[in-house]
């Protein structure tokens, strides 16, 4: 491998088995074949990246990027100057602009990194990529069905490499527990659930009322598709491709119970995505009680996988001997009634299945309350990758296809509760990579 990949891509190839083969690995994430291949280029050039957007998750990346030695950021943008120089700060080198247009007439940039409010993805994705610029965007692809299709079909069309932060797919818990998954460990998949709990209002201070909107733009249809978009886009990928499928009807209900402060996004929604065959999504997301965090399950006939924790649970575990469960048992004291001719001695309680990790060794779990990021999450390693691919030219195999694809499925989530009745997946925003 070219001396372009830095360690920690490495490192985490080298975990997956990746660096001698892993063709189950790749099978389950063919996204991950980009990471192999040696840059077009040799030499020690480095990626010239811009940020676009230099908020709290645009320095977070800034962080990442001082480690990843491919990489160089030679220009900033925002048009909020406190975020602007705050960024400056940490890249003195770095040329600055108030008007991202402008930056993208800079010929020495290869590739920007957009971390905007989502109001704006899909208008700067296309403008850079129409101006021979690769693309890192934060999720979601778009604030609309429309601008999804637009940015599909320009990136369809073009040949600049285009990366979406769907950083579960780089997440060596998620990638192992679906191969898992794939090889049978659960049995055949019967349903998923996903939640996500805060206890926080979303807001940030505002120094004059005028740049409320500005600054709390999560809280306004404008910017925003709220906790859809937010939150549910990166368990929604992880979801179908569990399946290996998109769902086909979608109804839902979403509230605003308890912040009641002038927002037009819901602080609590519930959705069901309803797959062809039968199989459901249940998902649930609210920011006025934390107690359930966040959790990731996929639920088969013989287990299931919590791919959040990394670790999955067998519905008869001979993992676990009867005789040794039924010890733990009366050392702690804890007795359920038992039926005399059962399969197993453990009782119908969910504290007493045994967790197994998909991986050996300390697993780094997200409990979903921060605001930013979360360490080892993925973040770290999608852009690393692309980094290199702004070097290499080598598209990703199916990122933004899956940005897609759980995009949609967010803003359809969005209008089933808005509309209050069911929606029916709309032949409009199908593409070929989808099956249902």
């Amino acid at each position: 491998m070219s001396q372009e990949v830095d360690l920690g891509l490495r490192r985490f190839l080298k975990n997956l088995g990746l660096m001698t083969g892993g063709a189950a690995v790749l099978a389950t994430a063919p996204w991950l074949q980009s990471c192999k291949s040696s840059p077009k280029e040799s030499g020690t050039r480095k990626a010239r990246l811009a940020l676009i957007g230099c908020g709290s998750r645009g320095q977070y990346h800034l962080v990442m990027l001082r480690g990843i030695t491919c990489a160089q950021v030679v220009a900033l943008c925002d048009d909020w100057q406190p975020n602007l120089d705050a960024a400056h700060a940490m890249v003195p080198t770095a040329r600055t602009y108030t008007d991202y247009r402008k930056l993208l007439e800079d010929k020495e940039i290869d590739g920007v990194i957009i971390a905007t409010p989502l109001g704006f993805h899909a208008r700067m994705t296309l403008d850079a990529m129409a101006a021979g610029k690769h693309v890192f965007c934060e999720k979601a692809m778009a604030l609309t069905l429309e601008e999804c299709k637009e940015v599909y079909e320009a990136y369809c069309a073009g040949d600049r490499v285009l990366y979406y932060c769907m950083q579960r797919m780089y997440d060596e818990k998620y990638i192992q527990g679906i191969r898992l998954i794939r090889e049978g460990l659960i049995g055949d998949v019967v349903g998923m659930r996903c939640h996500w709990f805060r206890n926080a209002d979303w807001r940030r201070e505002v120094p004059s009322p005028e740049l409320e909107r500005r600054i709390n733009w999560r809280l306004y249809k404008e910017y925003s598709a709220g906790l859809m978009t937010e939150l549910a886009c990166h368990q929604l990928e992880v979801c179908n491709w569990a399946a290996d499928r998109m769902p086909v009807d979608i109804v839902g209900m979403g509230d605003i119970v308890y912040w009641k402060d002038g927002r037009e996004v819901y602080d609590s929604v519930n959705v069901t995505y309803r797959y062809a065959d039968g199989r459901k999504i249940c998902y649930e997301s609210l920011i006025s009680n934390k107690f359930n965090g966040m959790e990731d399950q996929i639920l088969g006939k013989d287990g299931t996988m919590d791919l959040t924790r990394g670790v999955f649970y067998l519905e008869e575990d001979h993992l676990n001997s009867g005789m040794r469960q039924l010890l733990e048992q009366i050392k702690t004291k804890t007795f359920a009634s038992i039926p005399a001719a059962g399969p197993s001695w453990r009782p119908e309680l969910r504290s007493a299945y045994t967790p197994h990790p998909v991986l050996e060794g300390a697993v780094s779990v997200n409990a979903g309350q921060s605001m930013v990021a979360a360490d080892a999450d993925g973040s770290d390693i999608i852009l690393e990758a692309f980094c290199k691919a702004c070097l290499s030219g080598e598209r990703a195999r199916s990122v933004v296809e899956e940005a897609y694809c759980s995009t949609v499925l967010c803003l359809l989530g969005n209008r089933a509760m808005e509309e209050q009745r069911r929606i029916t997946f709309p032949e409009a925003y199908k593409i070929p990579y989808m099956k249902f």
